[in-house]
């Protein structure tokens, strides 16, 4: 359970009055005391498992392709867990989760970058570049102006959680613990910003995969040049046609090889150079040496191992992330946590004014919804779920993701202290 810590924050709303919202809130609370019906890792895995095959099945059915022609099925992948685990069936916690996003997510990442069209990428020109800008700037302005709004509501020392919140927005987890410790936040506080951070962060997330569906119609009605987006994915699908074979059992053993040795390589060697080249931390270290090998990789003839599935098993492990990120979201937590309202409140006017800066700048540029979008979870998500959002466009695009969020991990400290320093300002801080 999340600590509970009221004296953090000054409470002024009022508790549910009606019957109805008093039956709801408890309801929710009760479920959130409880433990989860399911614990043991590989029954937690059994689980995503089965919700990816059940959706993946409907998917190959009429009503399904109806259903998922307007609600892209990432957004089920990453909502139904989500929906046990508010529920209690599933963990809102598990080593298997982190197992997923230390070794599974670089290994997809390899495999999905192993088929790289460097050119292509290139020829996407600036535009990716300056919405990423965007997007960190809305995250610095973002946090100020809501704490602005709110800061009769909060205690004036809310502002060292938030600073935490704006790591974690641009850049990624590391960053958030970085600036929470610059900024002195509290075991209690840095709990709650966990959870502002999931709440919010995982919404938006959803909505990213719903637009991704609707691409089309998105970029006709702005106006915006996708000529070098289709011809990346063009160039990927001709080339996925040229090579692609029966895969043999030689085949997928030297695709797992590469994927879980060169994933496992660059978690080692991340930690080492986290140590003498501490600029970077472990992680930010981690993804940059796995997009290394797979770009090498990709100028070598082990790009023909696309053609055997790799794209495909790479695929894979990003869907079973998609679930695992979906199942670490817990939305009953918010209600049993005194205060979290305002906190709550406050992520989610942060988080709008991110996206009005985004749509903004979006428009002014005629850049693709694509770019929108990535730029984004390049900053609020990192490493972790940028490719997941660049992939629900088409999994050539996933590289384009990781190159972003690595980008933004070079902006995530020195643009959060100066979030910082802005929301010190509004509260009058030293």
């Amino acid at each position: 359970m999340i600590p509970r810590v009221s004296p953090l924050l000054h409470i002024a709303a009022a508790p549910p009055t009606t019957p109805v919202a008093e039956t709801i809130a408890g309801a929710i609370t009760e479920v959130a005391q409880h433990e989860p019906m399911v614990q043991d890792p590989v029954a937690i895995l059994s689980v995503l498992l089965a919700i990816l095959a059940g959706l993946f099945w409907f998917n190959e059915r009429a009503a399904g392709k109806r259903i998922f022609k307007v609600i892209p099925m990432l957004v089920f992948c990453y909502f139904v867990p989500t929906t046990l685990t508010t529920f209690g069936i599933l963990p809102d916690d598990s080593e298997l989760y982190s197992w997923i996003k230390t070794y599974l997510l670089p290994c997809s990442l390899l495999l999905l970058i192993l088929a790289l069209d460097i050119p292509g990428i290139i020829r996407l020109g600036p535009k990716a570049i300056i919405m990423l800008l965007a997007g960190t700037f809305g995250v610095v302005i973002g946090g100020p102006i809501a704490l602005f709004l709110f800061r009769n509501q909060v205690d004036p020392e809310v502002w060292r959680g938030l600073t935490a919140l704006s790591g974690s927005w641009i850049g990624g987890g590391a960053n958030m613990v970085a600036l929470g410790q610059m900024a002195k936040v509290t075991d209690d506080m840095f709990a709650l910003m966990v959870i502002v951070d999931v709440a919010v962060a995982n919404i938006w997330m959803g909505v990213l995969l719903y637009l991704a569906g609707k691409q089309k119609a998105i970029d006709k009605w702005t106006g915006a040049n996708t000529a070098a987006i289709d011809d990346l994915r063009s160039r990927v699908e001709s080339f996925q046609e040229k090579t692609a074979r029966n895969p043999s059992l030689t085949d997928l053993l030297l695709i797992c090889a590469l994927g879980f040795g060169g994933a496992y390589i660059a978690y080692i060697l991340g930690k080492q150079m986290s140590v003498t080249l501490p600029f970077f931390g472990a992680s930010t270290w981690k993804f940059i040496l796995v997009t290394t090998f797979a770009l090498i990789l990709s100028l070598t003839p082990a790009r023909k191992l696309d053609g055997a599935g790799a794209s495909k098993i790479g695929s894979l492990f990003l869907y079973l992330l998609v679930a695992s990120i979906g199942a670490h979201a817990n939305f009953a937590k918010m209600f049993a946590t005194d205060g979290a309202q305002w906190l709550l409140a406050i992520g989610a006017v942060w988080m709008l004014i991110h996206i009005a800066v985004l749509l903004t700048v979006g428009k002014l540029i005629k850049a693709p919804i694509f770019f929108v979008a990535v730029g984004s979870q390049a900053n609020i998500g990192g490493a972790a779920s940028a490719p997941i959002v660049a992939s629900a466009f088409h999994p050539s695009l996933a590289p384009v993701g990781v190159l972003l969020a690595v980008a933004g991990y070079v902006l995530g400290t020195y643009a959060g202290l100066a979030c910082m320093k802005l929301m010190m300002m509004v509260v009058g801080a030293e």
